[in-house]
């Protein structure tokens, strides 16, 4: 734990972010928001409109009355579960509890008073949420913390995957890295590979927004879908939960899966205190959650030999000197917490400071060393996203919102972090005879080296203005600087001296850069109308999109290097600045008190990964390319566009019964200026390869989705999506290796890596309140392409992903009993994920049989089929409680 917080005490002092923020905002300390607004007409029931109805969200300073037609709104709604309380005199006082407040959203609660016989009679009712939300223009899932509790799902990322569209990571066809991650509104992606620098636990979630069909322009940065994660905040009660839980992967394939036949329940465990309430400073609550996870994985080694072990390979003499003990190679170590102070001391201001950090050590299984598991490279991971939120109600129609974020990772890959580690030369490379052991790594050490940092500052405005009943205007910018860093932190390198090969530790090699820093530049603006007229929702918006690489490139990319004589010279010249517009619209109509179609339209642009930017983009290091003979893989290109799809939608909201809704739609998504690689011809005629925007592709397909509201116990929701997802390739480096290979790359039409034709969700609950609840996901999928291969050598392969892997379905089940004591409750739960065992979700497959399990050429395969990596994880068990205050 210690070096947790010696690494936060790093970046305070290290970085722009400085202390003196933490310090200042202890003094005047508020909440963050990422919020919703809550509107609805207030009548007698007699259908007349009450005029002056006060209305009150307990707990809070928010409320409204009505106007003259009994209608109300409430901007600025944190979204959450709350009491709600409608008074007027003359009439019985209601209150509306545990109604759910979405973010980004208007959310409806019209409300009949009853004349009251005797002053101060109060009327309490539970809230149902609607069957549909007839108010979106787009797909949108809305996950919170009561579902969240009680299905068996840990992280956001099984929630993500859990929502129709989504696989794997993938939304509706697009690739890995086109959505964008916010937490609380403000993003956390990692611009270096478009991925989150942070990772969620389900315990600090108050709810989950996924949109995977099109969005409104407040998003940006993205092609194919958002996910907002809204965080737990503090209340004026003092709260505390724990949790602990235990477990261990368990099969008796022992075939697939060798050593995980037996049952330890100190193989996972998982340790969490949340703490809630206020604190001593006038108006001010707190959060504070912390984790600590340990998970030693399923997949082994025998440490018969160490790092430091010497063979004769002539003689084939090995000599090894280890214990021969199992022991784990797949192992995860990860310490992570929240920490949030809300206060709103200030009349309409209210402030926030909040920091979440992941702290994580894991090893990663390399099949190789699995008779020398000390030789592998260890990875290292750590992120911290914190900063200060400032929202300002104007008035009771108009607020704004100021974020100010840090977003922080830092991620290593290697076995000893010094360079010149005295471990590297006694170990020496790595070494194994193919005639023992299937050519398992019998000495050394694994040599690859690799970190990469991002720190992004982030300044973000937005503003929203309810011009009158139907119009919600919002406004907003957004400005960010990146210092991005990656590369190898120095090499080490076989030099042979006398004769006898040893290795010498390098800061940098020629035509190998080492460790590379880039200081892009991002800014959007963006403005839109939400127009609500009785049933008719209107969402308009325009976006701007501004991008600055910050970089240099040649500028006669025909003598990249100057390195051909009597050609025109090439000059390094600043990359362009570029910048999109992108319009966004969306309408939802009434089709009866039951039903409404919707339609949305709009263009998305997202910069690749900048990692794929800037990676090898020193051309300088092509001054032999006439001579041949060298490889100089894709050259980066940091000058490149923005990617671009232009997305449709259209869809059907139905309430089919009072407890059964569904959602049916239909989307199309026409993908242009993809990362993809183009041949570049010298004066000399010669050739390099460098990335820029030609790839394409297609997506469209259907998704009908079913949501039960409880029947008694019973909730249930199902959904199933159907998907053409197409293009010229899947991998920005495929045309490269296809010309590399002597195939054809010239452009095609073909199924993406990731097309799944038929995928169907479900999950279904059963609860019996205060005693126990049932609850199970269950996912089938129709399998993922392939390269199908016939015989081996040259030209064995048949069209790209021509084949077809064989489908799958998984089984998780959660149940949990809950217990009383005192003043104390809690429960005891049971987990398993995969109950099935499945082995194969699309995964690895040998290619002249599409199968992971058995080969054509069992003989030249034979590693891998003794690789457990191949197969999918197997079951797992996991056994907790929970204790909280009642």
């Amino acid at each position: 734990m210690q070096s947790v917080w010696s690494q936060i005490s790093t970046i305070y002092r290290k970085y722009w972010f400085p202390a003196l923020l933490f310090l200042v905002l202890l003094v005047t300390t508020g909440r963050s928001q990422s919020t919703g607004k809550l509107a609805g007409v207030v009548t007698s029931t007699d259908g007349d409109p009450l005029i002056g109805v006060n209305i009150e969200l307990e707990g809070t300073n928010l409320g409204a009355a009505t106007d003259t037609d009994g209608f109300y709104l409430i901007l600025n709604v944190r979204a959450g579960v709350y009491t709600v309380r409608f008074s007027y005199v003359g009439y019985r006082t209601q209150v509306v509890e545990k109604f759910r407040v979405n973010a980004d959203r208007t959310t409806n609660l019209n409300v009949r008073l009853k004349s009251a016989a005797i002053e101060g009679e109060t009327v309490v009712v539970t809230a149902s949420r609607p069957i549909v939300e007839f108010n979106q223009t787009s797909s949108v899932s809305t996950v919170g913390k009561e579902e969240i509790e009680v299905l068996p799902v840990q992280n956001l990322t099984e929630i993500v995957n859990l929502q129709a569209g989504v696989i794997d990571g993938h939304f509706r066809g697009g690739r890995i890295g086109e959505v964008q991650y916010q937490v609380d509104g403000v993003t956390v992606n990692n611009p270096y590979d478009n991925s989150s620098t942070l990772q969620l636990d389900r315990s600090v979630l108050e709810e989950v927004q996924v949109i995977s069909g099109t969005f409104d322009a407040k998003y940006g940065q993205a092609m194919s879908g958002v996910v907002n994660a809204v965080l737990r905040s503090g209340s004026d009660r003092f709260d505390w939960r724990s949790e602990v839980y235990s477990g261990d992967f368990y099969t008796t394939d022992s075939k697939r899966y060798p050593h995980n036949n037996s049952f330890n329940p100190a193989a996972i465990r998982n340790y969490q205190l949340m703490l809630s309430g206020p604190l001593f400073i006038p108006n001010t609550t707190y959060f504070l959650s912390a984790r600590r996870y340990l998970n030693d994985g399923y997949l082994f080694g025998e440490r018969r030999f160490l790092p430091t072990d010497s063979s004769d390979f002539e003689t084939r003499e090995f000599r090894p000197t280890g214990d021969g003990k199992l022991v784990t190679m797949q192992t995860w170590r990860e310490w992570s917490g929240q920490f949030k102070l809300s206060n709103q001391s200030l009349e309409k201001v209210q402030l926030s400071y909040q920091a979440l950090l992941n702290d994580v050590r894991q090893t990663r299984y390399n099949h190789a060393f699995r008779l020398n598991p000390q030789g592998i490279t260890k990875q290292k991971t750590f992120s911290v996203s914190h900063g200060l939120d400032i929202t300002h109600t104007i008035s009771r129609t108009l607020f704004y919102k100021l974020n100010l974020r840090q977003n922080y990772f830092d991620y290593s890959d290697y076995a000893y972090e010094d360079l010149f580690d005295p471990r590297y030369l006694e170990a020496g490379q790595p070494l194994g005879d193919p005639n023992y052991e299937h050519g398992s790594v019998v000495q050394g050490v694994d040599l690859s080296r690799f970190i990469q940092k991002s720190n992004n500052g982030i300044v973000k405005g937005a503003a929203t203005w309810q011009v009158n009943r139907s119009n919600l205007v919002e406004s907003g910018v957004e400005f960010q600087a990146s210092e991005i860093s990656f590369g190898s932190p120095g090499f080490i390198v076989p030099t042979t001296v006398g004769g006898v090969q040893i290795l010498q530790p390098r800061q940098n090699l020629p035509r190998q850069p080492g460790v590379q820093t880039y200081y892009p530049r991002q800014f959007n603006a963006y403005l839109q109308n939400r127009v609500e007229w009785k049933d008719l929702v209107l969402r308009a918006g325009v976006r701007l999109e501004y991008f600055d690489a910050n970089a240099r490139v040649p500028d006669d990319l025909q003598n990249p290097a100057n390195a051909i004589a009597g050609a025109p010279k090439s000059v390094l010249r600043k990359t362009i600045i570029k910048s999109a517009l992108a319009p966004r619209l969306g309408f939802s109509f009434p089709l009866s008190a039951a039903a409404s179609l919707y339609f949305s339209y709009g263009h998305f642009y997202q910069m690749p990964g900048l990692g794929l930017l800037y990676n090898n983009a020193d051309y300088s290091v092509l001054d032999q390319l006439q001579e041949g003979g060298i490889s100089y893989g894709v050259m980066g290109n940091p000058d490149l566009k923005p990617e671009r799809t232009i997305q449709y939608e259209f869809g059907l909201k139905q309430a089919l019964t009072s407890f059964l809704g569904l959602d049916l739609s239909f989307f199309y998504k026409d993908i242009r200026d993809l990362l993809g690689t183009e041949f570049v011809t010298t004066y000399a005629a010669a050739e390099y390869a460098r990335f820029t925007n030609v790839d394409f592709g297609s997506v469209y397909g259907t998704t009908i989705a079913f949501d039960q509201r409880a029947i008694g116990p019973i909730s249930t929701t199902l959904d199933y999506t159907l998907q053409f997802a197409r293009g010229n390739s899947s991998d920005p480096r495929e045309t490269a290796i296809r010309a590399a290979s002597g195939k054809d790359p010239r452009p095609r039409d073909i199924p993406f890596n990731w097309d799944q034709r038929h995928t169907l969700n479900a999950t279904a609950i059963f609860a019996v309140a205060n005693n126990y609840t049932l609850s199970a996901i269950f996912r089938l999928g129709s399998g993922q392409p392939y390269t199908p291969q016939i015989g081996s050598g040259y030209g064995a392969d048949l069209e790209t992903n021509s084949g077809l892997k064989s489908s799958y379905a998984l089984l998780d089940v959660r149940a949990e009993k809950y217990v009383a004591w005192g003043p104390l409750k809690g429960g005891l739960y049971l987990r398993v994920f995969n109950l099935l065992n499945t082995h194969f979700v699309n995964g690895f497959v040998f290619a002249t049989t599409g199968s992971p399990d058995y080969s054509q050429f069992p003989a030249t395969d034979r590693v891998q089929l003794l690789n457990p990596a191949r197969f999918y994880e197997p079951r797992r068990i996991e056994i907790g409680f929970t204790v909280e205050k009642k």
